[in-house]
């Protein structure tokens, strides 16, 4: 980049934090990114802080290696200061043993490093070995080996083998110390029914109802899942993928917007003479008070005009505020309400409604690309601002929500807003209403959802609860 560049590169690098230096274009280009198109490669105070970590200590260590010319601006001015003045301090050595005890904290901190040392498994072969086989009658207790399927008799290499047997103990063991106690093979569980009894086991082959001779080979398998090969292993469940509720209720299809009425363009028409002669008496009863504009604007909604303005240095914004009737009945209006001040403007507002209103289509509001796109738990669209924007609320941000007002305020309507919001948005596994509606008005038309959708108590008929006792 020429000459400037060259200006740049000089100080960043020779006369700072040398190579290092190339950090924070990167760490420009990843805000810059993010605040231009909203794209976030990397957690934006995570790579700050690693940054910052990184452009301090890299320096350090480059200088520390490269300590010569030509390499010095490697390091830059700040590696070779520091490890100067450090030299003098701690020496070489000890600038090596600082970096790396400053890489390791930050290791542990930023990547929550353990240095603990894997345990020890113990040996397969450190089984106790088999206690043979004492035929002597004289002994309190007496110990016997399973013998495998196939074997006549147990070899000395077969005695000695810890897959092919399990240890059988005696009744009547005497206590005694230092003794290894096999475990014990579990009897099998006495027969209900009656006991069948073999008076002469010579005459079984006599016997009409007891067949004792083989029909096949009898197959037997041994299994040990500490040996055996053949067993399936464990799903590892950080490899599974997370489970999806939807699935459970593939063919579902969410409602579409041909369901709801089409007012048309939703495009707001405006009148001049309207505006202009609002404008002249809001002007012109200030103007009877003593009150000076110094500018004033209108922003057009679908149903109210908000006008803004400016007033003049001096003037108190509470006198403009008591004003609030008196501009009401020069403008012959239902009513009005000053905003005095607006919100993160230096302006008074005096909403005003409009003669000729504009129906706010819900099939627009729920059409809108701010209510398709949201990355909100629980969108809810309740209508348009005062500037025809849309406006879209998260509920799972206010569990507790109260509407309230006056015949004909709209409560109703802002229910089913509420109600048909999460219905386009939400699949029957993500979502469940408990409607309560004791003057079975207001909810009745939600019944047809109760299939999917409803939570319905197990001894009632009806998913909405009217009684209010439930």
């Amino acid at each position: 980049m020429g000459k400037i560049g060259a200006l740049f590169a000089h100080q960043f690098i020779n006369n700072w934090f040398g190579v290092a230096a190339f950090i924070l274009p990167f760490l420009f280009f990843v805000n810059g990114l993010y605040i231009l198109s909203g794209i976030k490669l990397v957690p934006l105070t995570r790579s700050l802080a690693y940054s910052l970590f990184f452009l301090i200590w890299t320096p350090v260590m480059l200088g520390l290696i490269f300590n010569k010319e030509p390499l010095l601006f490697v390091g830059g001015g700040m590696g070779y200061h520091v490890n100067v003045y450090l030299g003098l301090i701690i020496g070489k050595v000890g600038i090596a043993f600082l970096l790396g005890f400053t890489a390791l904290v930050f290791g542990v901190i930023a990547f929550n490093m353990s240095f603990k040392l894997p345990k020890r498994e113990p040996k397969e072969d450190g089984l106790p070995p088999i206690i043979p086989v004492s035929d002597t009658t004289d002994s309190p207790f007496k110990e016997t080996a399973a013998v495998p399927f196939g074997h006549d008799e147990v070899t000395a290499e077969e005695a000695n083998d810890p897959r092919l047997f399990e240890f059988v103990v005696k009744e009547n063991e005497p206590e005694r110390k230092n003794t290894i106690i096999p475990p014990v093979v579990p009897t099998p569980p006495p027969s209900t029914g009656p006991e069948l009894q073999l008076n002469n086991i010579d005459e079984l082959d006599e016997s009409p109802f007891i067949d004792t001779k083989p029909t096949g080979d009898l197959e037997m398998e041994l299994k040990n899942p500490e040996f055996d090969s053949n067993e399936e292993p464990l799903v590892d469940a950080s490899q599974l993928q997370p489970y999806d509720p939807t699935l459970d209720l593939s063919n579902y299809k969410f409602p579409t917007l041909d369901l709801l009425e089409n007012y048309g363009d939703n495009k707001i028409k405006v009148d001049r003479e309207e505006l202009e002669g609002n404008k002249t008496r809001i002007l012109d009863t200030l103007k009877n008070y003593g009150i000076e504009i110094a500018k004033i604007s209108a922003t057009i909604g679908p149903t109210v005009t908000l006008y803004e303005i400016v007033p003049a240095p001096g003037v108190r914004i509470s006198k403009i505020k008591n004003l609030e009737d008196d501009i009401a009945l020069s403008l012959s209006a239902l009513g009005i309400r000053i905003i005095a001040p607006m919100p993160g403007k230096g302006t008074i507002g005096i909403e005003v409604p409009n003669q000729n209103t504009e129906t706010v289509a819900m099939r627009t509001i729920l059409a809108s690309d701010k209510f398709q796109n949201t990355s909100m738990d629980l969108p809810i669209a309740l209508g348009k601002t005062i500037s025809n924007e849309t406006f879209v609320i998260d509920l799972a941000k206010m569990p507790h929500l109260l509407m309230a007002g006056a015949t004909g305020q709209g409560k109703s309507v802002g229910l089913n807003a509420i109600l048909v919001s999460l219905l386009y948005k939400k699949h029957p596994s993500q979502i469940k209403f408990v409607l309560v509606d004791p003057k079975k008005v207001e909810l009745t038309l939600f019944t047809k959802i109760e299939r999917h959708f409803l939570a319905k108590l197990p001894d009632t008929e009806e998913a909405i609860i009217t009684d209010t006792k439930r």
